[in-house]
């Protein structure tokens, strides 16, 4: 297993292969390896771009750690200098992919992550709450015994007046008999369906008349209220709103690049592949992307 993870950015990079980089006084030199130094933007960098196991260590170890990293990649830079290794067209091929995705990293961070509102997030909870179906609820209490008979005994004490939840106290099978078979709330989907079917049928403050029979055994249900489900709070969903926030202002960030720039793509199958990736992006099917490492 790797004792570390070192993710070289363009910025750092260029460092690695620079004999005189321009820092500014500000900057110091933390480490040197041979004539290389490691200055404290590329510590800062090396620690940004932790394996995300090492990124939960307290934060001296954390520095260790990417110091370690960083004065591996030195030492092993050093050697791929001497070899001119910096000169070839291979390393010249990458280094130009790794600052166009450094290029699109920074734009993206500034013009995507950045640059969203807090009151925009709020302003598209409040759209999609709005647009949500109504989803009915019931807050319900049970009493579930063994057999058929005995839920009968309990629908004819009920007629008799008799309290729902003593009964339930008293001759519930059910690990919630103290809370007088309390289910509290919930919605379709959450019960077994003959237990739903008989619940949702219901009117708020009645019980089922017969008995209801499930995997469970017998049941005798109440329902003490019935709602419209309320929505998540806002701070229960806010990370999610957030990211189709992020979604509409990437997609319109490629749109009009797009507008200003042709793409032109040669591979007929690669073509056929991009255009329903786009598809799938303008649609809104398309998760946001993550800056490229």
């Amino acid at each position: 297993m790797l004792r570390h993870k070192f993710l070289v950015t363009a910025a750092l990079a260029a460092a690695i292969f620079s004999q005189a980089p321009a820092f500014s006084a500000d900057d110091p030199v933390v480490a040197k390896v041979g004539s290389l130094e490691i200055r404290q933007s590329e510590l800062d960098l090396a620690v940004q771009n932790l394996d995300p196991q090492l990124a939960q260590l307290p934060e001296e170890q954390k520095k260790v750690a990417a110091l370690s990293g960083a004065i591996d990649v030195k030492l092993l830079a050093s050697g791929a200098l001497a070899e001119g290794i910096k000169d070839t067209e291979d390393f010249k091929k990458r280094m130009t992919y790794i600052a166009d995705r450094e290029l699109h990293n920074a734009y993206f961070r500034k013009h995507v992550i950045d640059a969203v509102k807090p009151e925009e997030v709020k302003a598209r909870y409040d759209k999609e709450i709005a647009g949500l179906p109504k989803q009915e609820e019931v807050h319900a209490r049970h009493i579930l015994v063994k057999t058929e008979d005995e839920a009968k005994a309990v629908i004819a004490d009920l007629d008799k007046g008799k309290d729902f939840a003593e009964i339930a106290k008293e001759k519930s099978q059910d690990s919630n008999k103290d809370e007088g078979g309390d289910l509290g709330w919930f919605g379709r989907g959450r019960m077994v369906p003959e237990f739903e079917e008989a619940a949702f049928a219901l009117e708020k403050g009645t019980y089922t008349k017969t008995p209801v029979q499930s995997q469970f055994g017998f049941h005798v249900i109440k329902v003490e209220d019935k709602r419209d489900a309320p929505p998540p709070a806002f701070e229960q969903v806010e990370e999610q709103v957030k990211q189709l926030v992020m979604r509409d202002k990437y997609v319109a960030l490629i749109d009009k690049a797009k507008s200003e720039q042709k793409v032109d793509i040669v591979d007929p199958a690669l073509k056929k592949g991009y255009d329903e990736v786009s598809k799938m992006q303008d649609a809104g099917d398309a998760p946001v992307p993550a800056p490229q490492q």
